[in-house]
């Protein structure tokens, strides 16, 4: 599986990889981890400084997340979306994209401060980027979480 990786600026998304990712993110987030109320579609995708993470094996899309701006959502960078398609699991995918998200995050903002909100099982992966768990575990469309920081 060889992923071509692309992060850019909400304004220089085609529709199709609009559309992707869009997709990719309901399969998971909504149908698989059966979230029928989950409101994927926040209006963050689209504020100024919102930046995407696409990784894809040809025309398929394999792995995605989102960078909301500073200011925008939280006084940090804030990772979000991050999600790995079911076949590209296990395969290392879902650590290049918290590699090629991370780069992202230091070219676009270097040296910040950034924050993501991890499903609580995750703790430990995330912390293997630098995240320390900030405040207490809460429960979002049924699942838990926790607030995540990684020191600038």
């Amino acid at each position: 599986m060889e992923l071509t990786w692309l992060g850019s600026h909400h304004d220089d998304l085609t529709a199709r990889q609009m559309h992707d990712l869009l997709r990719l993110r309901h399969r998971v987030f909504v149908i698989e981890q059966d979230c029928p109320d989950y409101e994927d579609i926040d209006g963050l995708d689209v504020v100024e400084g919102t930046h995407h993470v696409l990784g894809s094996d040809g025309d398929r899309l394999l792995a995605y997340a989102r960078v909301v701006a500073p200011g925008a959502q939280s006084p940090q960078a804030r990772i979000g979306r991050v999600v790995v398609s079911g076949e590209a699991r296990g395969t290392g995918v879902g650590h290049a994209l918290m590699r090629e998200t991370l780069a992202l995050c230091e070219r676009v903002w270097p040296g910040q401060e950034l924050m993501l909100a991890a499903q609580a099982h995750l703790a430990d992966y995330y912390g293997r980027y630098g995240f320390a768990p900030v405040g207490e575990v809460y429960v979002e469309d049924g699942i838990d979480h926790l607030n995540m920081v990684r020191p600038s």
